[in-house]
């Protein structure tokens, strides 16, 4: 997967072009915890925004896509997409305390490491934009 990012200021929004994979890791990170968190509140904790807001960038990122695509962002929704990232990854933790790779792969098509590379790439753009 594609993790390096860029980011460019438009007004008060980002624009990032994203690679097929990327869209799809932010989507199946959204939508992941948009399926396992019930209610507003936890989801509110979980990415900072209740599930109109998550549904709204949902859409914007789904669909299979052959090509990069630009997709615009509020300063709000890359910090909801940042924290599903690294969020996502927590509902595998099983009762031990240990990480369910294999479950989280099967459930998001993508690694661990895919996520926490795409959530620092975001960070990192987002300094330099």
């Amino acid at each position: 997967m594609r993790t390096q990012l860029r980011l460019i200021r438009d007004g008060d929004v980002f624009v990032a072009r994203l690679a097929p994979s990327q869209a799809s890791a932010m989507h199946e990170a959204l939508s992941c915890l948009r399926e396992r968190v019930s209610g507003d509140t936890a989801l509110t904790l979980l990415v900072g925004a209740g599930g109109a807001a998550v549904d709204a960038v949902l859409e914007r990122l789904a669909g299979p896509h052959a090509e990069a695509r630009d997709v615009r962002f509020s300063v709000a929704e890359l910090h909801m997409v940042h924290s599903a990232l690294t969020a996502a990854p927590t509902m595998f933790v099983e009762r031990g305390g240990l990480f369910a790779q294999e479950p989280f792969h099967i459930r998001t098509g993508f690694y661990r490491e895919n996520f926490d590379a795409l959530a620092s790439a975001l960070v990192q753009a987002a300094g330099q934009a």
